[in-house]
C-alpha cells in the first residue's frame, strides 16, 4: 500500500459504484472516500472506507458545485479527486469541470464531446464513421402507432429492444412499470412502450433495435482509462456470464470473467484516442452469433457499476487516476489485461445455477479453486470487526436467491 497523504477521494453517489471506487482507493493508499449521495443506500451503509453525506438535490448543478467547492475548501491543503459514479453525476461534473476549486481533479471530457456520446443515436453515427458494429437500430422522436412499427418500416424483425436515447433524461420522467430496456415482441407492443414513455414527458430520441440473439453469456464489458493527453494506457475486457433481471437492475452485470480480445480492443482504443477522449469509459458489447462481430450498444463516460472486476484483476483503478492526474507519472504504454479473473457480485451458487453457458460456469468454478476470484463487497477490511457492514453483506447476498427465483427468466 503506498503512502500518499495528499490525496481525498469526493465520490458523488453512495451505490455499488462508488463502494467499489472507494474500495480501490483504500486498497491503493489506505485512505477513506467521502461520498455525497441523496439518501442512503445499503451498498455504502456501515462502511469504514466511506464516509457519506446525504443532500436530498445534489443532483442540481448548482449544489453540486457549492457542495464539492465547500469539503474541497475544507481541504485546502489535499488534492480532492471528484468522480462520478452515475450517469447523471458524470455528467454534472463535466458541466462544472472548470468552475471547480484548483485543489480538485475531475478527470472527464467537455460537455461538447459528451453531447455527441451521450446520446446513443448520436453515437451510432460515430461508430459508422469508426467501422464499430452496433445493432441495427430505428430512432422515433415521438409515440408511432402500430402501423408506423412495421417490420418493414423498421428494417429488422420482431422481437426488438426499446430503450431511451438519453438514460439521464429518461430517469427524470418516471412513470409507473418504468424499466431499463424494454422488448416488444410486435409492432402493437412497441407503440405501447413509446406511448408510456412519451406520455411521461421523455423529450428525446428513442432507440428500437434490432434484437442480438443470445442470452446474458453473450455480453461483454470493456473498461479502459484514457490519460490527459488522450492516450489510451489501460483497458481490461470482461466476459459477462450473468445479468440482474429486476425492471429498473436489468442488464447490470452479476459475473463477469475477464477476458483478452485485441481486435475489439484495438478498435475501441484508436476510436477513444481520435476523439480526444479523457478519463474513465466504460462499453457495453455483445457478441452477435449470426456473424461473428462485437456489437458495441453504448459508452458509459465513467467507470462501470462493475467496476471492481478491473481493480480486482490486477488494475486498480485509483492508481491511474492518482498517477496521471496528482503525481503526473508517465504510465508507458497502454496495458491490455490478457489475465482471467473472475468477479461476482452474486452468490457463487447465484452464478452457478442461473449462468446458461456451462463453459463459463466450469471455467468461474476453475477460477474460484484457484483463487482468482474476486467481489466488490467482499472486503475484509470492512467485513472483520464491523458486525453492522457484515449483517447488511450477508442479507445482502441472501436476498438475490430470491431476486433471480422471481425474475430470470
Amino acid at each position: 500500500m503506498a503512502q500518499i497523504s495528499n490525496i481525498q477521494p469526493v465520490l458523488i453517489g453512495a451505490d455499488m459504484n462508488c463502494y467499489s471506487v472507494a474500495r480501490a482507493f483504500h486498497e491503493a493508499y489506505g485512505v477513506t472516500s467521502h461520498a455525497f449521495g441523496r439518501w442512503p443506500m445499503g451498498d455504502t451503509m456501515y462502511s469504514r472506507i466511506v464516509k457519506c453525506t446525504y443532500i436530498s438535490d445534489i443532483d442540481n448543478p448548482e449544489t453540486l458545485l457549492k457542495t464539492v467547492t465547500e469539503f474541497a475548501g475544507q481541504n485546502a491543503d489535499k488534492t480532492c479527486i471528484v468522480l462520478g459514479c452515475t450517469d447523471d453525476y458524470a455528467s454534472l461534473l463535466m458541466d462544472i469541470r472548470d468552475k471547480l476549486p484548483q485543489n480538485c481533479v475531475a478527470p472527464y471530457i467537455t460537455p461538447a464531446l459528451r453531447d455527441k456520446l451521450v446520446s446513443k443515436a448520436d453515437f451510432y453515427e460515430l461508430c459508422d464513421q469508426y467501422g464499430i458494429p452496433y445493432p441495427k437500430t430505428f430512432c422515433v422522436q415521438q409515440a408511432l402507432s402500430a402501423e408506423e412499427l412495421s417490420e418493414e418500416a423498421l428494417g429488422f424483425s420482431y422481437p426488438v429492444i426499446v430503450k431511451p436515447s438519453s438514460s439521464i433524461l429518461y430517469w427524470k420522467h418516471p412513470f409507473e412499470g418504468m424499466k431499463k430496456v424494454y422488448t416488444a415482441q410486435n409492432p402493437q407492443e412497441a407503440a405501447h412502450i413509446l406511448g408510456l414513455i412519451y406520455g411521461a414527458g421523455y423529450p428525446d430520441k428513442v432507440v428500437v433495435q434490432d434484437m442480438v440473439p443470445g442470452d446474458d453469456s453473450f455480453m461483454h464489458v470493456l473498461t479502459a482509462y484514457v490519460d490527459e493527453d488522450s492516450h489510451v494506457k489501460m483497458m481490461c475486457l470482461g466476459h459477462v456470464g450473468l445479468e440482474e433481471h429486476t425492471p429498473k437492475a436489468l442488464g447490470n452485470h452479476a459475473a463477469i470473467i475477464t477476458e483478452y480480445n485485441e481486435p475489439l480492443m484495438e478498435k475501441l482504443k484508436a476510436f477513444l484516442e481520435d476523439i480526444g477522449y479523457t478519463g474513465f469509459a466504460n462499453f457495453d458489447v455483445k457478441y452477435d452469433s449470426r456473424d461473428g462481430s462485437y456489437r458495441v450498444f453504448e459508452i458509459n463516460l465513467r467507470q462501470g457499476r462493475s467496476n471492481y472486476y478491473v481493480t480486482g484483476a490486477g488494475y486498480n483503478l485509483a492508481k491511474y487516476v492518482v498517477e496521471d492526474r496528482v503525481l503526473n507519472k508517465d504510465l508507458g504504454p497502454c496495458v491490455m489485461n490478457r489475465k482471467e479473473t473472475f468477479w461476482h457480485s452474486v452468490p457463487r451458487a447465484v452464478v452457478y445455477k442461473f449462468v446458461k453457458d456451462p463453459a463459463f460456469v466450469a471455467k468461474a468454478r476453475q477460477l474460484a479453486r484457484e483463487g482468482r476470484e474476486t467481489t466488490s463487497f467482499g472486503y475484509k477490511f470492512d467485513l472483520l470487526t464491523n458486525p453492522k457492514r457484515m449483517a447488511y453483506y450477508l442479507v445482502h447476498m441472501q436476498r438475490y436467491f430470491k431476486k433471480f427465483k422471481t425474475y430470470y427468466k
